[in-house]
């Protein structure tokens, strides 16, 4: 299942606790309900119908639909502006807001390709950004997992928003991850998931630092590699 079928099947459940903890498992000590207040605030339908980023690029279906349900999740994640538009940032901007901004310059060299980056609710020393790209078959924009805990890292997590939300609720049975990368090789989110490492990372699943000696820098950042190579 994929995209509004499975985000309604989300909404379904959340609908019977919304005050309920959207991190249950994850975060146990923090308050992050699905629903502030316990009342959902849907878009209002005419500008939900009008809307897109401010690149121009479409609303996943997925958001969509969850737009029409409730806006509060997404607000407490700074996804909006004050007058209601959206407020994207720069992947780089995004690092350095939550980890710092020595670690926002040394993810910039990205930011070109992930210039429209949301904050998504989940991880403790790491966090889920939600990049929006060029969509996958079903209109979705992958999340990434990002994590300085190791080794700064950058990866693909979910193929997209409706995955993301129904995995969060516990609606998926995709077993213990071993990496943030896992589902490339599911039988179902696989397909969509390696058409985001091709058109994200140049057919790799993540990248980690030092970026420069990662095998795709070249590709995603022309020219710098001579310079390192040189240097």
């Amino acid at each position: 299942m994929h995209g509004v079928p499975l985000t309604e099947r989300v909404i379904e459940v959340v609908r019977r606790d919304p005050q309920a903890s959207a991190l249950p498992h994850l975060l146990p000590h923090v308050n992050v309900p699905w629903v502030e207040g316990g009342e959902a605030r849907p878009m209002a339908e005419e500008v939900l119908a009008a809307a897109v980023f401010p690149s121009g690029r479409p609303l996943p279906p997925s958001l969509r639909a969850w737009l029409a349900y409730d806006t509060s999740l997404l607000e407490r994640h700074e996804w909006f502006t004050p007058d209601g538009g959206f407020a994207p940032r720069p992947l780089d901007q995004v690092v350095s807001d939550e980890m710092g901004a020595f670690w926002g310059t040394e993810f910039s060299w990205l930011s070109g390709h992930f210039p429209e980056c949301f904050l998504l609710p989940g991880g403790s020393d790491s966090r889920r950004i939600l990049a929006v790209t060029e969509p996958d078959e079903e209109g979705e924009y992958p999340v990434f997992a990002l994590d300085l805990d190791d080794m700064p890292y950058l990866g693909l997590m979910y193929p997209g928003f409706d995955v993301y939300l129904a995995d969060t609720a516990g609606l998926l049975e995709l077993g213990k991850r071993r990496t943030y990368t896992d589902l490339i090789d599911h039988g179902i989110y696989g397909p969509r998931m390696r058409h985001h490492a091709v058109r994200c990372f140049a057919g790799e699943a993540c990248v980690e630092y030092p970026f420069e000696f990662a095998p795709v820098y070249e590709q995603l950042y022309p020219g710098r590699g001579e310079v390192i190579g040189r240097g």
